[in-house]
Formats: C-alpha cells, structure tokens, sequence
C-alpha cells in the first residue's frame, strides 16, 4: 500500500509544479475603440461620469501583402468584421441606424462586402468563432453601407467611432477600403 501511497504522491506533485505555458502572441490582437473616443482615459480623469454611449471589440488582422477585398474577404459572403470571434458592438444606451431603433445592448456585427457597398448586420448573438454559426433569424439590423477608397493602404484592420452632430460615424478601414456606419442618437 505504501509504494502505491507514494507513486500517487509523487504524481500529484509532479503535475501541480506543472506550469501551463501562455499563449502565443495572437497575429490579429484584439482591441477596443469607445465612442467617447478615450472613454477610459476620460472616466480615470473624472472627465466622463456615465458609461460610454458604445464600444466595439474586434481582432485586428493584418494585410500582409494578401489581396483583401475580393481575396480573403469574398464578395457577396458574410464576414465577421475582423478574425477570430466575430467583432461585438455594445450600446449603453438606445441609438438609431438608420431610422430604426436599436435597444441599449450587446450584438454581433456582421458585413457582407460587395465591389461598391456593405451590408451591415446586427445580429443578437453573442460570443460567436467567426461567422461558422451565424443565424440570419437572429439580425436585430441590416443596413446598407457606401464605401470609399483610402489614399493608403491600412495595414491593420482599424475601427473606430467618429463623432457627428448627430451622433457618431463608426468607421471600418482595412486596405484601401473605408466603411461608415452613422449611429444617432
């Protein structure tokens, strides 16, 4: 009984010295944009006081030399506004996008890019891989977007809220191409 005692002993010790090695650097990092833009530098300042109006939660991924739109971005298919878990969208108070009401809040947005125009989608599901479970019966929100060419190229795909006299423009850039997506208020 005792050797026995003994080899569950060690093996017990053995495996809580064990460290779990952390994850590798992540090729598209996650980030966060808020409108107020710098909401959390604001609110550390005593500058802001109530929470922000929105934020956005999105990995970033890179160009890379890849030909984006049209390459690894389909035409015409749904994708995930970013790389791995699709991008979220929280509101923190009611808004509207165009014309139609959107409940305070946390979704999933979604794009179907075409060569002229985007899609936009609000979807209520939340915590999704990609778009590999995306349930249309689930869009709270489709609206159509113009997009626009850039003078350079953005390396990083970046959004981020800019702010109107009606509320604020969420702006999706990556490669050449800009989306806006206006929110009032």
């Amino acid at each position: 009984m005792k050797p026995l005692f003994l080899a569950i002993c060690i093996s017990i010790t053995t495996l809580s010295q064990a460290q779990q090695k952390p994850t590798e650097l992540d090729k598209s990092p996650l980030d966060m944009s808020y409108w107020p833009a710098n909401y959390p530098i604001l609110k550390m300042t005593g500058k802001a006081n109530d929470l922000p109006i929105a934020r956005v939660l999105y990995s970033r991924p890179q160009k890379n030399n890849r030909s984006i739109f049209g390459g690894i971005i389909k035409y015409n298919e749904i994708w995930r506004l970013g790389a791995n878990e699709a991008t979220e969208i929280e509101f923190f108070k009611p808004v509207q996008i165009d014309g139609k009401k959107v409940p305070k809040g946390r979704y999933t947005l979604y794009c179907i890019p075409s060569e002229s125009k985007w899609i936009m989608i609000i979807n209520k599901d939340n915590y999704c891989w990609g778009n590999f479970m995306y349930d249309v019966k689930k869009d709270l929100l489709r609206t159509t977007i113009s997009t626009d060419k850039t003078s350079e190229a953005v390396e990083a795909m970046t959004i981020y809220f800019e702010e109107t006299k009606t509320g604020a423009n969420l702006i999706i850039m990556w490669d050449d191409i800009k989306g806006i997506l206006p929110i009032n208020l």
